[in-house]
Parts: structure tokens; C-alpha cells; sequence
């Protein structure tokens, strides 16, 4: 029974993984940036191979009807997932859309929002994902309930966990998603001020400096900044682009820096002065991390000692001495 329970839970969760994977793949952008791409792969192989090749003054009328419909006939170029799967995520992304609370649906728009996949994920397509975990840790919890000899109330509260557990997965891994994204940007920060402190104190404007290291740097931190770049392009002012850039990071040295910057607009003081102190804070806050994070390596260790280590060290060293033991007491 066991066997078929970790058969049945491992089938639900592959098939929920799965049309993920298959989502994030078949990424609409995606099939239309690579359409396009092979549209202007032939176009230059054609242009290759008839390089001149000139338009005939008398064309063919039959011949041209017939290139015509030889370029233009429709193609399947839809696949497995998108003639069969497609229109049944489709559909449920509309019924969970409706069964959906709105407090469920504004947290998992922020967590989109922090871990800086908006306009990547959509808000449907995850909350269809979170209803068909908790569908599956339903069931789930339900067929293992059902061959044992319990009460009526532990079955319910068995259930009950098996709707937390599954209610719980999809916000955990939006959690480490975001978690994982605060380091990178906390380590990516230090470096991208020391190097903004010096262009600017070469001479450059401080949209110059971020225009120049945009284009030679890569990171979640140089991609917020391209957003602001693109924000301010569009007719954004350099205090909203970074206010927006500050909440997208969620990071409390980003929001020093962002304020920094904007009072230093607003007041016309110094430029350099300011990124340079910024710079100065932001690497003795960094250091701090990186020792508070070391000084926690000990408490971590514990787990994995006295799971793994002194197991086997209790074994080595007291087997023995049991065996002496049993065989005093056996004489």
C-alpha cells in the first residue's frame, strides 16, 4: 500500500511539474521570437542563394498564383502541447481564476513581484498550480487515510495537513525563489557602487555611468537597472524609476542607496560625495553579512553531526565494547 501511495503522489506531483515545465517552455514570447528568427534565417538563405535574380517585367501570372500559394499555405505548426494541453490549462486557469480568493491572488502577485519574474509569470497560470497542489495533497492524504484503523477527527486532521502542505509548496518555492534573488543582488551591490563611485568621479553624468555598466555587466541587480533605464526612457522621473527599482529589490541597502540618490538630486548636493559614501556603507554592511553568516555555520552544523556524524562515531567506538559486554554476561 505504501508502494501505491508513493506511486499515485509521485504520478500527481510529475504531472503538476510537468505542465509547468511545459508552460515556461512553450513560452508565447519565446514561440515568437524564435518565429521570427526563422523567418529571417530563410530570408537570408534566399537572398544567399538568388543574389541576383531580378524581377521579371512580364511575370507569369500562373507561376506567381502558385509561389504565391506555396509561400503562403497555412502550416501546423501547432504541437502535442499546444492541440491537447493548451486549451485544458486554459480552461481551468478561468474556473481557479473565479474560485480563487482576491487576498490569495494580491499575495501571489507580490511574491511575483519581488522575485522580478513580472510580466514572465503569469498570475493564472500560478494560481492553477496552486489549486491543483492542494487537489493533490487533497487526494493524497485521503487514500492514505483509508486503510488505516484511525478516528474520524485524526483522519480530518490528517486531511487538514495534507491542505496546508499542498496550499503551502507553491508559496515556499516563491519564498526561495525571492530569498535566493535578495543574495545575489546583496552580493552584486558593493561591487556595481564601487564601480558607479569611480565612473562617476572619472566624469561621467550618474545616467551615463549606469548606461555604460548596463551594457558591460549581467545580474538581477543590472537587469532592475536596465528596467529603470527603460522606465526613465519612457518618460518616468529618475525618482519614481528608482522608488519602483527599490520595491522590486526589497532589499533594505537598495532602498538606502535608491533614497540616497534622489535626496542628492533633490538637494544638488554632490554626486561622488554621495556614492562614495554610499559605496563605503554598502561594502561594511556586506562584510557584516558575510561574518554574521559565518558565525551561523556552527548552529547549522548541528543537524547534519548528529544526523550522519555521531551515528556512525557511536557505532565505531561502542560497538565493541557492547560486544565485550554481551559476551561477559553470556560467560
Amino acid at each position: 500500500m505504501a508502494v501505491l501511495f508513493a506511486f499515485i503522489a509521485a504520478i500527481l506531483f510529475g504531472l503538476i511539474l510537468g505542465l509547468m515545465i511545459s508552460y515556461f517552455k512553450h513560452n508565447p514570447e519565446a514561440q515568437l521570437r524564435k518565429r521570427l528568427d526563422d523567418m529571417i534565417d530563410q530570408a537570408e538563405a534566399e537572398r544567399a542563394k538568388n543574389p541576383r535574380k531580378k524581377k521579371s517585367k512580364t511575370p507569369d501570372k500562373v507561376s506567381d498564383m502558385s509561389n504565391f500559394v506555396a509561400q503562403h499555405k497555412p502550416r501546423n505548426v501547432k504541437s502535442f502541447f499546444e492541440r491537447v494541453f493548451r486549451p485544458i490549462i486554459n480552461s481551468l486557469d478561468e474556473k481557479f481564476q473565479r474560485l480563487t480568493p482576491d487576498e490569495i491572488k494580491m499575495q501571489l502577485e507580490d511574491k511575483i513581484f519581488r522575485a522580478g519574474k513580472m510580466g514572465i509569470w503569469d498570475i493564472k497560470r500560478l494560481i492553477t498550480f496552486w489549486c491543483l497542489s492542494i487537489v493533490a495533497s487533497v487526494i493524497l492524504s485521503i487514500l492514505m487515510v483509508q486503510d488505516m484503523n484511525l478516528h474520524p477527527v485524526q483522519r480530518l486532521f490528517i486531511v487538514g495537513i495534507g491542505v496546508f502542505v499542498g496550499a503551502a509548496v507553491p508559496f515556499a518555492v516563491l519564498n526561495s525563489k525571492i530569498r535566493e534573488r535578495q543574495k545575489m543582488l546583496r552580493r552584486q551591490l558593493p561591487e556595481f557602487l564601487d564601480i558607479l563611485c569611480v565612473s562617476v568621479q572619472a566624469g561621467l553624468s550618474f545616467d551615463g555611468a549606469v548606461a555604460k555598466m548596463v551594457r558591460r555587466m549581467k545580474g538581477p541587480l543590472i537587469d532592475e537597472f536596465k528596467r529603470a533605464q527603460n522606465d526613465v526612457a519612457l518618460g518616468m522621473t529618475h525618482q519614481y524609476a528608482l522608488t519602483n527599482l527599490a520595491k522590486r529589490c526589497d532589499l533594505e541597502e537598495i532602498y538606502l542607496f535608491t533614497t540616497s540618490v534622489i535626496q542628492a538630486e533633490k538637494l544638488g548636493t554632490s554626486m561622488t560625495r554621495t556614492l562614495k559614501l554610499q559605496a563605503d556603507n554598502m561594502r561594511d554592511r556586506h562584510r557584516q553579512y558575510v561574518k554574521g553568516e559565518a558565525l551561523k555555520a556552527p548552529v547549522k552544523i548541528i543537524f547534519p553531526m548528529v544526523l550522519f556524524i555521531f551515528p556512525s562515531v557511536f557505532v565505531v567506538l561502542l560497538f565493541p565494547a557492547l560486544l565485550q559486554l554481551m559476551r561477559t554476561l553470556g560467560g
